[in-house]
C-alpha cells in the first residue's frame, strides 16, 4: 500500500512521516532535500534555476513512486509526484521565475510520467495558514528557507487549496495543523492517527 503526505514547506511533512512510520511499521521515502543539487542556487536565483529544479525533483519522485510499487511494502511518502506538477511549476510560471516553453515542456514530461505510476491509496493533506509555516520554518532553521517570501507561501497556498479541492485519485484526509500539535501533542498525533485507521481500515 502507498500512503503519501502533501502539504505546504514547513506544514509537518517530514515529521509525520517519521511518527507514523514508527506507528505504523511503514517504510519511510523521503523528499530528497539534503542531496539536491539545485535548491541552494535555486533560492538564490529562481528564475535561472527554476526548471533545473522541478526536473529534478519530477524525476526523483517518479522513480520513488517505481520502488514503492515494486517493493511490494507498504510506504508511507514524503511530498507527492502531483504537488510539484499541479503547485510549484505553475506557481514559478504564474510569477514569471519559469519560461511559458519550460513549463510546457515540464508539463508534458509530467503527463507522461504521471500516466505510467499509479496514485497513493491514501493522500493525507497538511492544511496549514501562513504563520504557522513560517513558525515551522524558523524553527527547523534550513539556511537556504531564510530567504522564503510570505507572498511565495500564500500562493503555494492558494494553488494547495485548488488542487485538494478537486482531488480525486483516491481516498483523502485533510489534516489542519493549526488545531493539531502532532509533533509536540501525542494526544492529537494519536487523533491523526485514528483517522488514518479509519480511512484505511472502515473502523468507526
Amino acid at each position: 500500500m502507498h500512503i503519501a503526505i502533501a502539504g505546504n514547506i514547513g506544514s509537518g511533512k517530514t515529521t509525520l512521516t517519521s511518527l507514523l512510520s514508527k506507528q505504523f511499521n511503514w517504510e519511510a521515502h523521503y523528499e530528497d532535500v539534503d542531496d539536491n543539487p539545485y535548491l541552494n542556487d535555486f533560492y538564490d536565483d529562481m528564475q535561472r534555476w527554476s526548471f533545473n529544479l522541478q526536473v529534478y525533483f519530477l524525476n526523483s519522485r517518479f522513480n520513488q513512486v517505481l520502488e514503492i510499487r515494486k517493493s511490494g511494502k507498504t510506504v508511507i511518502q514524503d511530498r507527492t509526484i502531483y504537488e510539484d506538477a499541479y503547485i510549484f511549476a505553475p506557481n514559478l510560471h504564474a510569477m514569471g521565475l519559469m519560461t511559458t516553453r519550460d513549463f510546457e515542456n515540464y508539463s508534458e514530461l509530467f503527463q507522461l510520467m504521471s500516466s505510467l505510476v499509479k496514485p497513493p491509496e491514501l493522500l493525507i493533506y497538511l492544511r496549514s495558514t501562513v504563520p504557522t509555516l513560517v513558525n515551522q520554518i524558523q524553527r527547523r532553521g534550513r539556511k537556504y528557507e531564510n530567504t522564503i517570501r510570505l507572498d511565495y507561501l500564500k500562493r503555494l497556498n492558494e494553488r494547495y487549496e485548488a488542487w485538494i479541492s478537486k482531488y480525486d485519485l483516491g481516498k483523502i484526509l485533510i489534516v489542519d495543523v493549526d488545531k493539531n500539535n502532532f509533533i509536540e501533542n501525542t494526544e492529537d498525533l494519536s487523533g491523526v492517527i485514528d483517522k488514518i485507521n479509519a480511512e484505511l481500515h472502515g473502523l468507526f
